[in-house]
């Protein structure tokens, strides 16, 4: 039996559950990212239903002609969902006006950064041991994934 996908904006009832996966991957719906400390609660947003049930999200901010992907979720991986949802961010931002989608993540986030890059963005900017000083204004993990310390940003991009 094939199963329902739907897309919509975030409604007041997601946020128990939003806040609730925000706290157990990045600590907090505070997403610091450049010198921006983001409410992902408040930014523009794409939900993504599987047989009526919340199943993703992706939040994403626009400045001038760049849209930044600050959060993406799925609870379930290898459907095309997580593909999905960034199709829709990209769909958004053309038709905002922006040329450009980004996003930051860490350098111990490799499924990140092959999820990303295989669907055509490219790595645009690492800044080493940078996350000593995210650490002052939240807390992060000294190990990530794979136990691989969280030292890095790396910035990925995709033009329009």
């Amino acid at each position: 039996m094939e199963q329902k996908i739907q897309f919509r904006s975030k409604v007041d009832s997601d946020d128990a559950w939003i806040t609730g996966v925000a706290a157990r991957l990045w600590g907090s719906t505070e997403i610091i990212s450049k010198g921006h400390t983001y409410d992902i609660l408040k930014l523009p947003n794409i939900v993504v239903e599987l047989d009526g049930k919340p199943v993703g999200f992706v939040m994403y901010a626009k400045e001038g002609k760049r849209c930044e992907v600050v959060a993406l979720y799925t609870a379930v991986e290898k459907q095309g969902i997580g593909t999905k949802l960034m199709d829709r961010v990209k769909e958004a931002a053309k038709k905002d006006g922006c040329t450009t989608v980004w996003l930051m993540t860490t350098n111990d986030n490799t499924q990140a950064l092959r999820f990303y890059q295989k669907r055509g963005f490219v790595i645009s900017a690492i800044r080493t041991n940078v996350m000593e000083e995210q650490r002052k204004l939240k807390p992060i993990p000294f190990l990530g994934n794979d136990g691989i310390p969280i030292r890095d940003e790396i910035d990925l991009e995709i033009s329009l």
